[in-house]
Parts: C-alpha cells; sequence; structure tokens
C-alpha cells in the first residue's frame, strides 16, 4: 500500500471532498430563512405607523468572541431605537443618544461559552406616523465586533411599517336588527376594506375616504339568527382586521 503522503494532491483533494460531503450534509431547519440559512444574522418586525415594535436579532453561528465584543443595530430610515431590553447579566444594553442605533455589549459573564450564539437580542424601534403602510424603511444593519472593534459579522434587517386596525362601529354587537345592516368604520385612508361574516362570505366591500371613514351596505339578505361580522383592511400588500362584531338578524 502507498504512503499518502508521497501523493499530498490526492491527500487534499480528498479531504476537500470529505469536508463538502459533511456540509452537504448538514440539516437545515424546515422553514428557514434565507438569511439563516447563510448563517448571518438578520431579523425582521412589522410596525404600525406611531407605534413600537421589537425586532428580534439572532442567526450568529460564527467563533465565539470574548469580553467585550459588541452587536450594533442601525435603525432604518426615520425608525428610532427606544431600548435594548434584554435582561441578561451577561450582556448589557445602551441606545445611542440619537436614537438612531443601539447595542448589546458582551460582558464575559462566568456561565457563558458561547456568546452570541444560540439567543435573541430584541432591539425595541419606533416607527413614525407619517410612515405609508406597506412600505420598507431602508437602511436597517445589524453589525456583531470583537473588543478591538473587528468585523465578526454582519447581516440585514427587515423593517415593514403595518396597517393600523380598522374599526367596525356600525352595527352594535349585541343589537338585534334586518337582513341589510348599514356596515361603517375607520380605517386608513385609502385601505381597501371588506366585510366578512363567520364562514368567510364577504357581506360587503368599499375603500376608506380621505378622512378615514367608511360604510358599505350588504348585497344579499344576512342569514336569520346569529352572526359574526369582522372588518380587514388592506393597502400596499399589508392587512389588518378589526374586532368582530356580533349581531342577530331578525
Amino acid at each position: 500500500m502507498r504512503n499518502p503522503r508521497s501523493h499530498p494532491g490526492r491527500t487534499a483533494a480528498f479531504v476537500l471532498c470529505a469536508a463538502a460531503a459533511l456540509t452537504a450534509a448538514l440539516p437545515v431547519p424546515a422553514g428557514a430563512s434565507d438569511a439563516a440559512r447563510s448563517r448571518e444574522l438578520w431579523g425582521s418586525v412589522t410596525i404600525v405607523p406611531g407605534r413600537e415594535g421589537v425586532l428580534e436579532v439572532t442567526g450568529y453561528a460564527g467563533a465565539a468572541p470574548g469580553a467585550g465584543s459588541r452587536l450594533t443595530l442601525t435603525a432604518p430610515g426615520a425608525a428610532r431605537v427606544t431600548a435594548a431590553p434584554l435582561a441578561d447579566t451577561g450582556y448589557r444594553g445602551a441606545v445611542a443618544a440619537d436614537r438612531a442605533s443601539a447595542t448589546y455589549t458582551f460582558a464575559g459573564a462566568a456561565p457563558e461559552v458561547r456568546p452570541w450564539q444560540g439567543r435573541t437580542f430584541p432591539f425595541v424601534l419606533s416607527v413614525p406616523a407619517s410612515a405609508v403602510p406597506g412600505t420598507r424603511l431602508p437602511g436597517c444593519a445589524l453589525r456583531l465586533t470583537d473588543a478591538r472593534g473587528t468585523a465578526l459579522d454582519e447581516g440585514t434587517c427587515t423593517v415593514t411599517v403595518g396597517l393600523p386596525e380598522p374599526t367596525l362601529h356600525t352595527p352594535l354587537s349585541g343589537v338585534p336588527g334586518g337582513s341589510r345592516p348599514q356596515t361603517a368604520g375607520t380605517a386608513y385612508p385609502g385601505a381597501q376594506v371588506s366585510v366578512r361574516d363567520q364562514d368567510e362570505n364577504e357581506v360587503c366591500s368599499t375603500t376608506a375616504g380621505a378622512d378615514g371613514t367608511w360604510s358599505c351596505l350588504p348585497g344579499a339578505d344576512l342569514p336569520a339568527g346569529p352572526v359574526r361580522l369582522q372588518a380587514t383592511a388592506t393597502l400596499n400588500g399589508v392587512a389588518a382586521t378589526s374586532e368582530q362584531v356580533h349581531i342577530t338578524v331578525l
């Protein structure tokens, strides 16, 4: 048998093939995002204009950095970071004075074995009231550095502007009425509004006006007895639903 050391090229090729086979055999969780599959930092959240939401960052799978390593989130567009609320003695959260960014710093707690891996880092973001539902705010970025500031990993985050929930205030819940009750409420201006019953049948639909009000009449008689109504608003690919209204049709 020949000594493999006498054929360094063949030995290297064998090692590379074995490594490729092992990498290909590593399982990827079903439904994992593209970012998770590429093993980079990532996070996504949908936030209604004028409100706050929590962006959860995860996905780091690189080498374990030591104390002083830092995860930084750069807020997208006009969004601002209002808190870095992780309750863990191993990490220290801080929000920049202009709220355009926030960081978590690893303090080097003794129980920690592999910092930044296998856990989620929450950042609370606020979206301005003027943001347009369905748009994606540009510029959201993630960066993990060691104590010297050397980049270990970079990733992207997605902040989508959500749609405020519509209201359905007519007919009044619990009040008996006719078979074609007037339905009315409020929604984001320009949103398409659809009212459906408990069987997902469309009762009526319309478009919210510039003042946010809408109303429509059923195109057919509702069945006698208990009926549940709910309004759904859609705009630019995002949707939101109202609370349910329970009526009795006489």
